[in-house]
């Protein structure tokens, strides 16, 4: 499994889900369409917040904001 998760949550609600689960977060984005993608620092982690998320995982692929690097 990887360790980057796409979920139909808002982003404080995955932090806290996270948080309860000692998962910790490598990486975390809101995705412009909703929902966040949190990346995990293991694929286990990334298992464990997948299941506790269940159907609100999101499958295929979405589209995320363009990364800018700040001057």
């Amino acid at each position: 499994m990887s360790r980057a998760i796409n979920i139909r949550a808002a982003e404080a609600q995955v932090v806290s889900v996270c948080k309860k689960h000692n998962a910790i977060i490598s990486a975390i984005e809101t995705l412009p369409a909703g929902g966040t993608r949190v990346v995990l620092t293991t694929a286990t982690e990334a298992a464990a917040i997948a299941k506790a998320f269940g159907s609100k995982v999101m499958t295929g692929p979405v589209t995320r904001t363009s990364w800018i690097r700040g001057r």
